[in-house]
Formats: structure tokens, C-alpha cells, sequence
């Protein structure tokens, strides 16, 4: 479990953490002048949060990510009871049902933990089949393991975030370096199927998505056709970066010449915190945060690259494209290049689940970088 002899401590990335510790901290800033008027705890829940999971982060970052590994089945298992427990059990809110109420831990959100818990086991699940990874029965089973809990969460409904287990799944099946052959199937399936798609979802009692979820998809492709009210969140956030101008407002700025303050934001601590960023510390920090992420992402992949064993590569390729695609849809939806859905941005936006969660993906990566491979003089 702990193997500290074999761990070499100074392959320890403090870059790594500078970035994480970074972004925590700004999120905990701008998470305070979200909230500073609605009267909540969240700031404080912030911080707790943020504790907690630099905690878990380093805890997780010396324990060998091989021990772990053996139990993916066990973890494939526990993700499954998490989300089937969410479906019978969970708390609803907003039209959606998605959290648990757990003794003494509270509320959490099961499917910001299995985007982790997918990463390791099918880190493991393709290193065992390595040698077959191409083959029809590998390609059918990988699909249908990760089909059972992607509608789960599908079924909540979280269409974001069955998106962003979608694209973790498919780089990893990349960098597990499956046929080209496949790669290109996918795309030639994907184009047609994305046109039926956005044709199927127009039809009167189409059972696919959300009535919610269609205004927002449709209002975004053809906005003139559809109510104002469905892309209102998407205008006021653009407003409000535009109105940050180069160097912003201010961090918790009290000026009434706010959309922020004007309570014209909704989501403000979450799904748009990035509009608060654009607001208050305006194009410069904006750009801060976006290198931050991109610094982040680029650092695990490089970890990926070093990794010791297909394993770790996978468990950082993982990782990396969590921060990348979850960042770039969040800060896509805020300034209005995406359709509006609800995904925090990684460190930043408040939220113990998802803080959490992604705080021990990046001690899994730092203990890959812990073993990763090098030569008889200590080199790469």
C-alpha cells in the first residue's frame, strides 16, 4: 500500500501543486464575493472543502496507485451502488435527481466521484487486455462497462457530465492505443449520428432529453426561434465579463454598476463563477485562470508521458482530460460558445464533491509521479 522505499521524493511535482493550490485559492476569493450578498456558508464550506482535499490529495499521493488498481472491481462495484443508491435514494433539486445524504458526511454528489472511479478501473481494465485492446469483444465489453454507469448518470438527468465521462473514456481508449481503424469508425459514425441528433431532439414526444435540456440546445444553434428566457443566464454572463473590461471591478466590489451585484447571475458560486472572474478582475485575470488550467492539464500530461507503466499513463491521460474538457466547457457555456449546461470549473467553482473529487485525482497523478520511469543515472 505504502511504498515508500520505491517512491523517489524528488520526482515530486511542486509544479503540479503550485497550480492546484493556485487555483484553490482563487476559487475560495471569488467563491466569497459570489456569495458575499446571499447570506449563505458557502465561503466557509469553500474552505472546509479546499482542506479537506489538499488532505486527501497528499494522503492519496502515497499510496501506490498499483494497490489501488487491484481493486477495480471492487470500485467498478462501489460506483454502480453509488449511482443506483442516487436513483432510489437521492435528494432532488432543480428537476434532478443527483445527491445522497450520508451520515455525518452530508450531501454529495456520487457522479462527480465515479469520473475518478471510471479512470481507475478502466486504467486497469485496459492494461489487462493490452495485447486484445482492437478486438470486437474488448471494444463491445469496454463499451458496454462504461454504458452501465454513463446512463446512470445520463439518467439523473446529468447530461454534462456524462458527456465529460464520454470523453474521458474515449482518450483513454486512444492513448491505450487502440486500431486507427476503430478511431476512424468513430468518426464516421459520429458526424451523421450528431445530425440525427439535433434532427431527432425537434420532434414532438422525442424521449431522448429533457424538454429543458432541448430549449437549451435548439436556443443556442437558432437563438431567434426561441424565448430570450432560455439564453438570459448565457447574455448576463457575457455582459458581465465584457463589463470587467481589462483589469476588473475588483475582488467582492460593493459597486451597484455590477451584474453580479445586481443579482443578475444565476449559478454565480458554480455553473458561472467564471463570469464573476471576468467581472471583477476583468481580461488579465481571466487569462490567469485560463493558463492556470491549461498549466495544470499540460503538467499531467507531461506526467502521462513519464509515466512508469501504461497504468499510470492512463490514470494521468485521464486526468488531464477531466481538467481539460470540464475547464473548457464551463468557460465555453459562460461566454455563450456552448450551449448553456451546469459543469463546474475544476478547484474553482464551490461544490465538496467535486473539490474532493478531483483533489485525489490529482494525488493519484502525483503518485505516478512518484514511480515514474527513469534511467540507471536518474534521468527520464
Amino acid at each position: 500500500m505504502f511504498k515508500f522505499k520505491e517512491y523517489r521524493f524528488r520526482y515530486f511535482n511542486i509544479r503540479l501543486i503550485l497550480f492546484v493550490l493556485s487555483l484553490a485559492v482563487i476559487g475560495i476569493l471569488f467563491v466569497k464575493s459570489a456569495t458575499i450578498n446571499s447570506g449563505t456558508d458557502t465561503y466557509n464550506k469553500q474552505i472546509f472543502g479546499v482542506a479537506l482535499g489538499v488532505a486527501c490529495m497528499f494522503l492519496v499521493s502515497l499510496i501506490d496507485y498499483h494497490w489501488i488498481l487491484q481493486l477495480y472491481w471492487p470500485i467498478y462495484a462501489v460506483n454502480i451502488a453509488m449511482l443506483l443508491a442516487t436513483k432510489f435514494m437521492g435528494q432532488s433539486g432543480g428537476g434532478a435527481q443527483r445527491w445522497l445524504n450520508l451520515p455525518v458526511i452530508g450531501q454529495i454528489q456520487p457522479s462527480e466521484f465515479s469520473k475518478i472511479m471510471l479512470i481507475l478501473f478502466f486504467a486497469m481494465f485496459f492494461y489487462k487486455h493490452r495485447e486484445k485492446i482492437s478486438s470486437v469483444r474488448i471494444v463491445i465489453l469496454s463499451l458496454v462497462l462504461f454504458g452501465i454507469p454513463a446512463y446512470m448518470i445520463f439518467d439523473q438527468p446529468n447530461l454534462s457530465t456524462t458527456l465529460v465521462t464520454v470523453v474521458i473514456f474515449l482518450v483513454m481508449l486512444y492513448v491505450a492505443k487502440i486500431s486507427y481503424k476503430w478511431i476512424g469508425g468513430v468518426f464516421a459514425v459520429l458526424v451523421p449520428a450528431g445530425i440525427w441528433f439535433v434532427y431527432y431532439i425537434q420532434q414532438e414526444g422525442q424521449k431522448l432529453l429533457q424538454p429543458y435540456q432541448v430549449n437549451r440546445i435548439m436556443s443556442w444553434i437558432n437563438p431567434s426561434k426561441y424565448p430570450a428566457d432560455n439564453t438570459q443566464q448565457q447574455m448576463n454572463s457575457i455582459m458581465a465579463i465584457g463589463s470587467g473590461q481589462l483589469h476588473g471591478k475588483g475582488l467582492a466590489n460593493t459597486t451597484l454598476a455590477s451584474v453580479k451585484n445586481g443579482n443578475f447571475l444565476s449559478e454565480e458560486d458554480t455553473d458561472f463563477i467564471f463570469a464573476v472572474i471576468g467581472e471583477e478582475a476583468g481580461f488579465v485575470g481571466s487569462v490567469i485562470i485560463i493558463s492556470l488550467l491549461a498549466l495544470l492539464t499540460a503538467e499531467c500530461i507531461y506526467m502521462a508521458a513519464r509515466a512508469r507503466d501504461m497504468t499510470g499513463r492512463l490514470i494521468c491521460s485521464g486526468m488531464a482530460a477531466l481538467i481539460a474538457f470540464q475547464s473548457f466547457v464551463n468557460i465555453g457555456v459562460a461566454t455563450g460558445l456552448l450551449p448553456n449546461t451546469g459543469l463546474p470549473l475544476p478547484f474553482i467553482s464551490a461544490g465538496l464533491s467535486s473539490l474532493l473529487s478531483i483533489f485525489i485525482g490529482m494525488g493519484l497523478v502525483l503518485n505516478v509521479g512518484l514511480q515514474r520511469k527513469y534511467d540507471n543515472r536518474g534521468g527520464f
